[in-house]
């Protein structure tokens, strides 16, 4: 990986993590287009940055997450993740499977596209403004909604919001509870690659720590316009063009499927994420 490509997927990563259009469907396909989507860093680095994505989230609504004695606002969070962590860890290996498959993530875009396209319509009414009206069974299935995510291209944001709609929160709310459950969610996983990296017996190649950080920080600030600009739009419109963004870009990955831009399946074995060759340490003995 070049830092140019670290850049990218970066920037990627900050503009797709909190809007319904798949971060992870994104960096897949970026990573394809740039030819390092079979590299063990490359897999490694694109959970990672979206720790730096979330903690955007923190810093925008840090009152909300420090504020101790709203602890109940904290145990919604809680339960809210519990369906991803039992399914992420029941299922972690077909999960990992799925992440190969660009086939995927192209209907995954379609077919969340026609869903945004009328959910709006699906979901009139809202009741609930605030999440201190959110009760535990509701904020229960928003997480359940969260497990669709797992299939790359479906997009957790999307999912989430989706449940939220479904359980009557206001698009606001929705967007922002989203934001908020991607905080242990995405924490978890990216400590959780760090130990599989790790149990792997890899170890860094020299500048590729620095890399990582460079990912985080990118992804940070990039991130922190783009839930600002997003909550700012979803007070105002509808999730439509997004619907018809995602279509376009399902439309776009066959295209690429097609014309051999990039591939349907990575079709290396799974030995070859664990590099048959030790790599440098970050001191280059």
């Amino acid at each position: 990986m070049t830092w140019i490509q670290v850049i990218i997927l970066g920037i990627v990563e900050g503009i797709s993590e909190f809007l319904p259009i798949s971060s992870t469907g994104h960096m897949i396909i970026a990573s394809s287009i740039m030819g390092i989507n079979e590299e063990a860093f490359t897999k490694l680095f694109e959970v990672c940055i979206q720790f730096g994505a979330i903690l955007s989230v923190v810093a925008l609504y840090w009152k909300k997450f420090f504020d101790f004695a709203r602890w109940q606002f904290y145990m919604k969070l809680v339960a809210a993740f519990i369906p991803a962590a039992i399914f992420g860890a029941l299922f972690s290996k077909k999960i990992d499977a799925l992440l190969e498959s660009s086939l995927t993530v192209g209907f995954s875009f379609l077919i969340g596209g026609i869903v945004l396209l009328f959910i709006d319509s699906v979901f009139k009414r809202s009741e609930i403004e605030s999440d201190k009206e959110i009760s535990y069974p509701k904020a229960f299935l928003i997480g359940c909604f969260q497990v669709i995510a797992m299939i790359p291209g479906v997009s957790r944001s999307a999912a989430t919001i989706v449940g939220g709609l479904q359980q009557r929160l206001t698009r606001k709310l929705a967007a922002e509870f989203s934001f908020f459950l991607a905080v242990p969610t995405m924490a978890a996983a990216t400590a959780k690659k760090l130990w599989d990296f790790h149990k792997q017996g890899l170890t860094f190649q020299h500048g590729q720590i620095g890399m990582l950080i460079a990912g985080n920080i990118i992804a940070f600030i990039v991130a922190l316009i783009a839930i600002k600009t997003f909550i700012t739009y979803v007070q105002r419109h509808t999730f439509r063009a997004f619907g018809v963004y995602r279509i376009i870009a399902g439309l776009a990955v066959f295209g690429m499927i097609y014309v051999g831009i990039i591939k349907k399946e990575e079709q290396h074995q799974p030995s070859k994420v664990e590099i048959n060759v030790p790599m440098k340490t970050i001191s280059g003995s």
